[in-house]
C-alpha cells in the first residue's frame, strides 16, 4: 500500500519549495500565488536505515524501499470554498490522498510576500480549517436530498442520513468531522462522501534555519514537524555523503523528509516489514495490527488466499545472526500461522499454496 499525502497551505508559505526539495522534482516555485495550478505529484523512497542493513547482509540484486506519494496542491486562500483564488479546484486532488499535510509559515523573509500581509501561523491554520469545513458543509448539504430519498425507500439507508445530519451540525459549529467521535458504523455510513475534514492532518512548520529545534506552539493539539524548506532544498542538491555531513553540521540526525514520513506513519497507524534475499531486499507498508496473511496479501493476493505459514525473524535477530541461515541455525527463525500479528521490522518469507 503506497502512502499518499496531499500538501496544502496558503500561497507563499514555502509549500512548493518544500515539495520540490522533498521529491527532488522541478515543480514551479514562484513568489506569487497559484504558482502550482495543476497538482504536482512526486513519489519518493521512505528513508529506512534498516533496509540498508539487510542489504549489507544479503547483497541483493536490488533494493526496493517503501514509497510515499506527495501531491502538491494549489495554494488555498480565504474564500476558496466560495470560488476565490482557484476555488474548489483543489478539492478533488485532496480527496484522493490518505492524509493532508498543511505547511504553515513560521519563517521570516521580507522578500517573500504573505498573502494576508503578515506572518501569523495560527491565523493561517484557521483560514484553511475554515475553508475545508465550508467545503464539507457544501458536500453534505448537496447529498442530503439524495440521502433522504434513499432513507424513505430503504430503512438500511437511515443510518447514512442520521450520520450526515449529525456531521453537518458539527461542521456548522466549526468542528472537523474527524473530531466528532463517530463510531465505526457512523464512519462507514458517511465514507462515500469523502469528507476532507475526516482525513488525518499533519502540520509542517516551515521555519528559519535557526528555528529547527525551537519550541513551537501546538496546532489542534499536535506538535508541528519543524522543517526548513531552504535546508531541504540545499540537501536535495547534495550527494548522500555530502548530505550526511551537511546534516551533522546543522546538528540534525535526519532529514525533514525522514521526520515527516515517520510522523505520517504514526498518524495513520502504519509500519514496515521486510523481505530479503539475494534477489532483493524490500520494505512493505502495512497497518499496525495486520496479521500474517494480510501482510502476505500486500505482496500478492495469491499469497494471502493460499497462505500456509510465514517464516519470521525480528530485524534485530536477523542482523545479529547474519541473515536467514544464521537465524535458522540459532532457532531465531519462527514459524508463524494465520493469527500472528506482524511486528514492525519483521523479516518474513511466506509459504503459500494456490
Amino acid at each position: 500500500m503506497a502512502l499518499s499525502i496531499g500538501i496544502v497551505g496558503l500561497p507563499n508559505v514555502g509549500k512548493s519549495t518544500l515539495f520540490t526539495a522533498l521529491t527532488n522534482k522541478g515543480g514551479l516555485a514562484a513568489n506569487y500565488p497559484f504558482a502550482t495550478i495543476e497538482p504536482n505529484v512526486g513519489v519518493v523512497p521512505v528513508p529506512d536505515a534498516r533496509l540498508d542493513a539487510l542489504a549489507q547482509i544479503d547483497n541483493p540484486a536490488r533494493i526496493v524501499p517503501a514509497t510515499v506519494e506527495f501531491v502538491d496542491i494549489a495554494g488555498l486562500v480565504e474564500g476558496a470554498s466560495q470560488g476565490e483564488g482557484l476555488g474548489n479546484q483543489f478539492l478533488a486532488n485532496i480527496r484522493e490522498t490518505d492524509a493532508i499535510c498543511e505547511v504553515v509559515r513560521f519563517f521570516s523573509d521580507p522578500d517573500v510576500v504573505h498573502v494576508a500581509g503578515k506572518v501569523d501561523a495560527l491565523s493561517d491554520v484557521e483560514t484553511i480549517k475554515t475553508e475545508l469545513i465550508l467545503a464539507d458543509i457544501a458536500t453534505v448539504e448537496k447529498a442530503l436530498p439524495r440521502l433522504e430519498k434513499e432513507a424513505k425507500r430503504d430503512k438500511a439507508a437511515t443510518k447514512k442520513l442520521e450520520t450526515a445530519k449529525k456531521v453537518l451540525a458539527g461542521l456548522n459549529e466549526g468542528h472537523r468531522a474527524r473530531t466528532l467521535d463517530l463510531d465505526e458504523e457512523e464512519q462507514a455510513a458517511i465514507y462515500e462522501l469523502h469528507l476532507l475534514t475526516m482525513k488525518p492532518m499533519l502540520y509542517i512548520a516551515n521555519v528559519d534555519e535557526d528555528q529547527m529545534d525551537a519550541d513551537l506552539p501546538k496546532i489542534d493539539g499536535l506538535a508541528p514537524v519543524p522543517i526548513s524548506a531552504k535546508v531541504e532544498a540545499d540537501l536535495a542538491e547534495l550527494d548522500p555523503a555530502e548530505a550526511a555531513e551537511y546534516l551533522e553540521a546543522m546538528g540534525l540526525s535526519e532529514s525533514g523528509l525522514a521526520r515527516l514520513v515517520q510522523e505520517a506513519y504514526k498518524l495513520l497507524g502504519l509500519q514496515s516489514f521486510f523481505t530479503s534475499g539475494d534477489t532483493e531486499s524490500r520494505a512493505w507498508t502495512i497497518p499496525i495490527g495486520a496479521k500474517a496473511p494480510q501482510a502476505a496479501g500486500v505482496i500478492h493476493t495469491d499469497f494471502e488466499r493460499g497462505f500456509i505459514k510465514a517464516e519470521t525473524a525480528s530485524f534485530e535477530d536477523y542482523v545479529a545472526n547474519g541473515g536467514e541461515k544464521g537465524c535458522r541455525e540459532t532457532g531465531k527463525l519462527r514459524q508463524e500461522g494465520k493469527d500472528y500479528v506482524v511486528q514492525d521490522g519483521d523479516v518474513m518469507h511466506f509459504k503459500f499454496n494456490v
